[in-house]
């Protein structure tokens, strides 16, 4: 049986030749070094083991966003719909025309803000519930999201009701309407805070959603004690 060559002879011999699988392994940079092996996760602030990932995070929120505020115009529409009318009458004096509320003591320009209120709360929890179920993970783009698309909503249906209602132009309508005749008054939110019942509905109840039915991070086991180990020792 011939011997192996010395070390400085199988080197020389083997110049030229392919490296074998071994030493090619051996001599391949690994994955981490170059970067991610294709279908492994990528990490960064931009890529996540466990989630979507912030930039689709960000796009996911936006898109949130713009559907929850273009529910403000069905909200602007039932608010013209079911306010209640504030009664205004007309009188001449003199050359010209005096307007003032029909009833003075009457609760109409309350039931205005409050018919707002409600349907601006009733708004914000279908919107959470919606979005929660479309996406339960969460998380703070989807939350802010979902406050910016509630407080635009409300700004458009105020703005679209009161486009909707009577003119503004007192005088013209009560001209319009006759000496002593009483005519409805133009829409008009009294109380602005109003505007804000909409995103604080839908924050309390998706963050209420998500804390009981969302999903639970999973619970740690604490390392096993090497089986040689003695309590005590």
């Amino acid at each position: 049986m011939t011997p192996p060559p010395p070390p400085h002879e199988r080197s020389s011999r083997d110049v030229g030749r392919p490296p074998s699988d071994g030493q090619a392994a051996a001599t391949t940079p690994h994955a981490d070094e170059e970067g991610p092996a294709a279908g492994q996760p990528r990490h960064g602030w931009w890529y996540e083991q466990d989630g979507p990932g912030m930039k689709a995070e960000i796009r996911e929120a936006a898109v949130t966003a713009v559907a929850v505020a273009l529910g403000g115009a069905l909200l602007g529409v039932l608010w013209w719909w079911l306010a209640p009318r504030v009664p205004y009458v007309g009188d001449v004096a003199g050359d010209g025309w005096v307007v003032y509320l029909k009833d003075a003591e009457g609760e109409q320009s309350v039931g205005v803000d409050g018919t707002f209120a409600l349907l601006a709360l009733g708004f914000g929890a279908v919107s959470a519930l919606a979005v929660f179920l479309v996406r339960r993970r969460g998380g703070v783009p989807l939350v802010v999201a979902l406050a910016v698309g509630g407080l635009l909503g409300s700004v458009l249906a105020w703005r679209l009701g009161v486009w909707l209602g009577p003119s503004s132009d007192l005088i013209a309508r009560a001209r319009s309407a006759g000496d002593g005749v009483a005519f409805d008054a133009p829409l008009k939110l009294g109380a602005k805070g109003a505007l804000l019942a909409w995103p604080f509905a839908a924050l309390v109840l998706h963050l209420g959603l998500t804390g009981l039915f969302g999903p639970r991070d999973p619970e740690q086991s604490p390392p096993a004690e090497p089986s040689g180990a003695q309590p005590g020792a």
